[in-house]
Protein backbone atom coordinates (compact mmCIF):
# COMPACT_ATOMS: atom_id res chain seq x y z
CA UNK A 1 0.00 0.00 0.00
CA UNK A 2 1.31 3.43 -0.91
CA UNK A 3 2.33 5.76 1.90
CA UNK A 4 -0.34 8.27 0.86
CA UNK A 5 -3.11 5.65 0.82
CA UNK A 6 -4.45 4.85 4.26
CA UNK A 7 -7.40 2.79 5.44
CA UNK A 8 -10.35 4.58 6.97
CA UNK A 9 -13.30 2.99 8.71
CA UNK A 10 -16.83 3.64 7.50
CA UNK A 11 -20.04 2.36 9.07
CA UNK A 12 -23.00 1.19 7.02
CA UNK A 13 -26.06 -0.35 8.67
CA UNK A 14 -24.09 -0.85 11.86
CA UNK A 15 -21.27 -2.75 10.19
CA UNK A 16 -17.79 -1.32 9.90
CA UNK A 17 -15.73 -1.50 6.73
CA UNK A 18 -12.13 -0.50 6.19
CA UNK A 19 -11.55 1.25 2.88
CA UNK A 20 -8.20 2.43 1.55
CA UNK A 21 -8.14 5.93 0.11
CA UNK A 22 -5.91 8.95 -0.27
CA UNK A 23 -6.32 11.94 2.04
CA UNK A 24 -7.83 13.88 -0.90
CA UNK A 25 -10.55 11.24 -1.33
CA UNK A 26 -11.38 10.87 2.35
CA UNK A 27 -14.04 13.60 2.67
CA UNK A 28 -15.92 12.42 -0.43
CA UNK A 29 -15.74 8.80 0.71
CA UNK A 30 -17.00 9.63 4.20
CA UNK A 31 -19.82 11.75 2.78
CA UNK A 32 -20.75 8.99 0.33
CA UNK A 33 -20.76 6.40 3.12
CA UNK A 34 -23.06 8.57 5.26
CA UNK A 35 -25.46 9.05 2.32
CA UNK A 36 -25.42 5.32 1.56
CA UNK A 37 -26.06 4.47 5.21
CA UNK A 38 -28.92 6.98 5.36
CA UNK A 39 -30.57 5.60 2.21
CA UNK A 40 -30.18 2.01 3.37
CA UNK A 41 -31.68 2.86 6.75
CA UNK A 42 -34.65 4.57 5.07
CA UNK A 43 -35.38 1.44 3.06
CA UNK A 44 -34.84 -0.76 6.11
CA UNK A 45 -37.11 1.43 8.26
CA UNK A 46 -39.85 1.31 5.63
CA UNK A 47 -39.99 -2.41 6.45
CA UNK A 48 -40.80 -3.56 2.93
CA UNK A 49 -37.41 -5.14 2.23
CA UNK A 50 -35.48 -7.37 4.58
CA UNK A 51 -31.83 -8.32 4.44
CA UNK A 52 -28.78 -6.15 3.96
CA UNK A 53 -28.03 -7.51 0.50
CA UNK A 54 -31.53 -6.75 -0.82
CA UNK A 55 -31.42 -3.28 0.72
CA UNK A 56 -28.02 -2.66 -0.88
CA UNK A 57 -29.37 -3.71 -4.28
CA UNK A 58 -32.35 -1.35 -3.95
CA UNK A 59 -30.09 1.55 -2.97
CA UNK A 60 -27.74 0.73 -5.85
CA UNK A 61 -30.69 0.81 -8.25
CA UNK A 62 -31.80 4.16 -6.83
CA UNK A 63 -28.29 5.59 -7.18
CA UNK A 64 -27.95 4.31 -10.76
CA UNK A 65 -31.33 5.84 -11.64
CA UNK A 66 -30.17 9.19 -10.26
CA UNK A 67 -26.87 8.89 -12.15
CA UNK A 68 -28.66 8.03 -15.39
CA UNK A 69 -30.95 11.06 -15.00
CA UNK A 70 -27.95 13.34 -14.39
CA UNK A 71 -26.08 11.94 -17.38
CA UNK A 72 -29.12 12.36 -19.60
CA UNK A 73 -29.51 15.93 -18.35
CA UNK A 74 -25.87 16.66 -19.24
CA UNK A 75 -26.23 15.11 -22.69
CA UNK A 76 -29.12 17.38 -23.62
CA UNK A 77 -27.08 20.61 -23.94
CA UNK A 78 -24.47 18.76 -25.98
CA UNK A 79 -27.13 17.37 -28.30
CA UNK A 80 -28.74 20.80 -28.69
CA UNK A 81 -25.34 22.31 -29.46
CA UNK A 82 -24.62 19.62 -32.06
CA UNK A 83 -28.00 20.22 -33.71
CA UNK A 84 -27.50 23.99 -33.80
CA UNK A 85 -23.98 23.55 -35.15
CA UNK A 86 -25.31 21.25 -37.85
CA UNK A 87 -27.94 23.82 -38.79
CA UNK A 88 -25.36 26.57 -39.01
CA UNK A 89 -23.09 24.39 -41.13
CA UNK A 90 -26.00 23.73 -43.50
CA UNK A 91 -26.73 27.47 -43.79
CA UNK A 92 -23.05 28.24 -44.45
CA UNK A 93 -22.88 25.57 -47.14
CA UNK A 94 -25.98 27.04 -48.83
CA UNK A 95 -24.46 30.53 -48.79
CA UNK A 96 -21.16 29.25 -50.19
CA UNK A 97 -22.96 27.38 -52.98
CA UNK A 98 -24.76 30.56 -54.10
Amino acid sequence: MSASVKPITISILGKEYKVACTPEEQDVLMSSARKLDRQMREIQDAGKINGGERIAVMVALNIMTELHALQKKQETPEQEFAEKLGGLRHKIEKVLES
